[in-house]
Parts: C-alpha cells; structure tokens; sequence
C-alpha cells in the first residue's frame, strides 16, 4: 500500500528514530557517474546510530541493516561503511551507505539528483540503530511538506533529529554550526538585534563586514558568504529563541505560536538570502541599482523576476531591443523549480539561473536547454556537475561580464 508523506513523518517520528536530512547531490546519485556509488552520511552522525562502526582499528569497518525506501518503494540490504584508509597514509576518511541496486533506486536515481531526502534510523532502546526507512521526495508538494516540519533544508547542508542529539545543522565536510568562523556568541550580537530579530538585509550587511573577501573572484565570495550568513543567522536565533524555550510555556498554543515564528522566519531566510547576497555583489562589482540592474521589478503584470538587466523602464521601453535584456532568476535549487522562471519576462528569449543545488541530472539538463534557460552555477560548485554538463555552465562572473557589455 502506497504510504501518505504526512503519515510516514509521523509514523518515524519520537525517541527511537533519529532522522538525517539533506538534499541528494550529484556526488550521492548516479548523475556525475562517480566511483562513489552511495549516500554520504557525516560520520560523527553514523557513529552515533550506529557505535559499532567506529573500529580504527580495522581497515574500512562496515556492517549490513535493512533498508525500506517507502517513497517508491524499495526495501534492500545496504552497507554502512567507514572508509579510513587516511589513517594509514591514504586519502579516504568518509563515512556512506552503499548497495543500493543502482539507478533503479531512487536515492542512486540521476534524477533524483537535488531531491530531499529522509532517512530515519530505527534503533532499540539500546541507542543502536537497527533498520532505516527512507523517503525520497518526488516533488515540491512533498518537499514543501516536509521544511515545513523541519525547516529548510539547503543544497550542502544537513539536519538531524531527534532532540536528544545535538540538531543545528551542519555542512556536509562534517562541521556544525556551532564551531564555525562566523558563529556569533551572544555578548558580539547588537542588543537591538537581540530585542527584534534582524532583516535579512542587515544580516547580509554584517557578513559583508565579516567576509569582505575583495581578494576572492565573485563566484568564491559568494559561496563563502552564504556559509557565514547561514552560520550568522543560527547564532542570532538560538541566543533569540533559547531563553524562549527555557522559560517555557503555559499553553500549546504558546508553543505552537513560537515554533511557526521560527520555522516561518528560516523559510523567509532561505527565500531571500541568496538573492540578497548576488544584489551586494552586484553593487560591489560596479553595477549601479536602477541603471545596470533592477531587483524585484514588475516585468508583465503578475510577474517580478529577481533581475533584469540594465533596468525595469528599459524592459518596458517596446523601443528598446531585446537583445540588449537580460533576466537573471536565482533559485537555491532548481530541481522542480526551473520551470517557474520562464513566463517571468516575455520580451527576453533566453533566461538565466542561478543555483546553488549540488548537480543536475543530464536529463534535466537538457529539457532546460531546450527551454532556452542557461544555467549559472558559481565556481565552487561546478565541478559537483556531471563532466559532460560543466562545458556549458556559466559562473556568475562570466555572467557579470556580459552585463557589463551592456553598456557599450
């Protein structure tokens, strides 16, 4: 029997299931074709479901549990393995879980690449895990169901669950929020910011100010940024809400009440934040507002692309040629998100996005090609793209430099 998304979080929900959350990228699917055929789990989160695997000792230490994909469904036997050859003079110090069929699995799938993912560990009172179930999103229907239980989940980044163990997100090198560079403690956080949570605009200010980067190309800085903000803005919630949550509440409506406050203002975040950081970077690139760039202006009734370029008035002006338009949509993931973007400026034939999802399928690739979408990826990000795909990516500052051409 089919299973109900809302049904299955529920059901895998409480103190005996341990969730880890993440966004598939190329690198975890079969779309770059890698020799690393299998999910990456960070390893201080596999030791802790499972502590029988953490055995330096042995050469790659591994185990077998079972494994039910209820999104599709798929049940198999996988292997959890430690690859720990760094500590015999190798490369390797990485934690996955692999065997899982091949692309006919939807977590190896290609186009499953950039999917959110769920997989909830099932473990005895003893702590230690004895299955897994996984859910797969198959659209944004379910993506949304499931950041709405959650929060968002960005490509790169991960979350994990229950509150027994430490659930602030991490990067998916294995750090956590808590000890990275831009992780602000309480005494350097503006009182006003501690009395009413900061706009996002002010956030992207002060990691301007942290992370001014001037020796880094656009694409490095922009990358490097939206990790210090993301860090940036946990620090400022949890010295925010903490004392919230220590108090406690005399209703459950109380709790509710601050529980959507917080989910709503890191979705708000994450809708925003990327489009804040390329609108700093423009200015700082010499791109003056409302001459080379508008933000956020009504292109057709209905519809506001996140940039046209050089101005709203010229789209406007029927004189003006088109050729001379450009349309830039930002979009941390693009998955099932690309097709939005098309209806956004009718003048302008050829569309760009920005992303910053880990990888695409070739497949996907494609139908956005031949929807006339060019794909702009900052540098960092472009070697997570399957080889064939990487030729016909464009970075941001490749894209700057057209802009720019503009005004000639």
């Amino acid at each position: 029997m089919p299973f109900d998304l809302q049904d299955w979080l529920d059901d895998h929900s409480g103190p005996n299931s341990t969730w880890f959350i993440k966004r598939l990228s190329g690198n975890d699917t079969l779309a770059n074709r890698s020799h690393q055929y299998g999910l990456y789990v960070p390893k201080d989160l596999l030791f802790c479901v499972f502590p029988q695997l953490n055995r330096p000792n042995d050469k790659d230490p591994d185990l077998y549990l079972r494994a039910c994909v209820d999104s599709h469904p798929d049940i198999r036997e996988v292997r959890a393995i430690w690859y720990n050859n760094r500590l015999r003079g190798g490369t390797r110090d990485e934690t996955r879980i692999t065997r899982w069929g091949g692309a006919q699995s939807a977590l190896l799938d290609p186009e499953s690449t950039g999917a959110l993912c769920i997989l909830a560990f099932e473990h005895a009172d003893t702590g230690i895990a004895t299955s897994c179930h996984i859910w797969v999103c198959r659209n944004e229907i379910e993506e949304e169901i499931v950041e709405n239980q959650v929060g968002p989940v960005e490509p790169g980044q991960w979350l994990s669950r229950p509150s027994r163990h430490d659930s602030l997100p991490g990067r998916l090198d294995g750090s956590v929020a808590k000890r990275a560079n831009c992780w602000l403690d309480p005494d350097e956080i503006p009182l006003e910011w501690l009395r009413r949570f900061p706009a996002p605009v002010k956030i992207i200010e002060k990691v301007a100010e942290m992370r001014p980067d001037s020796q880094l190309d656009v694409d490095g800085r922009l990358v490097r940024r939206r990790d210090c903000e993301y860090e940036v803005f946990r620090s400022i919630e949890k010295a925010v809400v903490l004392p919230q949550i220590q108090q406690g509440f005399q209703t459950t409506d109380e709790f509710t009440a601050l529980a959507q406050t917080v989910l709503q203002r890191r979705k708000a975040r994450s809708g925003r934040s990327l489009e804040l950081h390329t609108r700093a970077i423009f200015k700082e690139e010499r791109l003056e507002e409302d001459r080379d760039f508008a933000y956020n202006k009504q292109s057709e009734p209905g519809h506001r692309p996140d940039f046209l370029f050089p101005s709203a008035e010229a789209y406007r002006d029927s004189n003006y040629p088109a050729g001379r338009l450009r349309m830039l949509a930002v979009k941390t993931s693009c998955k099932d998100r690309w097709r939005q973007i098309l209806n956004e400026a009718d003048r302008i034939k050829r569309k760009h996005l920005m992303t910053l999802q880990e990888g695409i399928s070739e497949t996907q690739f494609r139908e956005m090609t031949e929807a006339n979408v060019q794909l702009v990826v900052p540098k960092p990000l472009a070697g997570k793209y399957p080889n064939e795909v990487q030729p016909h990516l464009q970075t941001l500052e490749s894209f700057i430099a057209d802009v720019r051409l503009l005004r000639l």
